[in-house]
């Protein structure tokens, strides 16, 4: 039975003006890293706080832990962890304070649930004293974290947990998540803008104006990848993105990262032929390969269709 429902959620703003959600459906299931992969403005923080009982939805139906998000919500809100987007604690208090405070609220100690967020927390345990506000963002980060975990819910929401903070903190980060689904089979939903973390999730869903482009695991979604990729770079390339989209062959052109990734259909360009283009146009140093899409590639195709 699926830990997470949801059937045809819409939700607008500004009397119907715009559309944060376009009817999205889902389910997840217990023990699963279930991501919601997208861009801001995608609609992922409104889905967040319909599931966490703090908005409603227009229409449709969503139930977290079997208790219906509308008429149940006292329940699921003892039974669920959230951390928003924004940094939420009381930034006034002590690390150790509002651990202590939230683990109040549900009637409980942090002694009782100790064991789920030692890891995380005796990290952060040398700077118990220190007030929340003062600590840094991978320092928040999992200060937020154990707080969400202390009264033991099953199922966590992180929204968009590793925005602003360093790589390090970010790979800390998902490594924390994954030994709470290992160790304790916990059900976490996380949304997030940085395409390369999708990979850590079981399942995915790519998130665009409110709506889903694909739901699958990430390995199966890079399966379905049906384009020829390649990889160009030159010693022009701010130029080099507008001379690839103005070329017959070339069907889309975005940056990534030091290079751009370009579709290709094949039976109208080669590697010679957009090479001979290029120097024509007044590139040098043209560097031309096939390269294998990732999740960015596929929700940047995706798109288009």
């Amino acid at each position: 039975m699926s830990i997470v429902s949801v059937k045809e959620i819409r939700k607008s703003y500004n009397k119907g003006r715009t559309q944060a959600l376009k009817g999205v459906s889902f389910e997840v299931e217990p023990g699963e890293i279930f991501g919601l992969i997208g861009p801001d403005g995608a609609g992922k923080t409104t889905l967040f706080r319909i599931l966490t009982t703090l908005i409603l939805a227009d229409t449709g139906s969503a139930s977290v832990d079997g208790y219906d998000v509308v008429k149940e919500y006292k329940d699921i809100r003892r039974h669920i962890g959230y951390m928003p987007g924004r940094f939420a604690l009381y930034q006034d208090m002590t690390v150790e304070e509002n651990l202590s405070f939230f683990a109040t609220v549900f009637n409980t100690t942090i002694e009782e649930n100790y064991h789920l967020i030692e890891d995380i927390y005796e990290q952060i345990e040398p700077f118990k004293k220190r007030r929340a506000g003062k600590l840094s963002g991978g320092m928040k980060q999992k200060l937020a974290l154990s707080c969400a975990l202390i009264h033991a819910p099953h199922v966590l929401f992180l929204d968009e947990p590793t925005t602003g903070v360093d790589p390090v903190s970010r790979k800390e980060f998902w490594g924390m998540l994954q030994k709470l689904k290992r160790d304790y089979n916990l059900c976490i939903v996380v949304s997030t803008p940085y395409m390369d973390e999708a990979i850590q999730c079981d399942r995915i869903a790519l998130m665009q104006e409110g709506t889903f482009l694909s739901i699958d695991t990430p390995q199966n979604i890079i399966a379905d990848y049906s384009e020829t990729l390649w990889a160009v770079k030159s010693d022009k390339m701010h130029r080099l993105l507008t001379d690839l989209r103005l070329t017959p062959g070339v069907k889309s052109a975005f940056a990534f990262g030091e290079t751009h990734h370009a579709t290709i259909d094949t039976r109208q360009l080669s590697i010679d032929g957009l090479t001979a283009i290029l120097q024509e146009s007044g590139h040098k140093s043209i560097d031309i390969s096939i390269v294998e899409p990732s999740i960015e590639d596929c929700f940047m195709n995706l798109q288009k269709l």
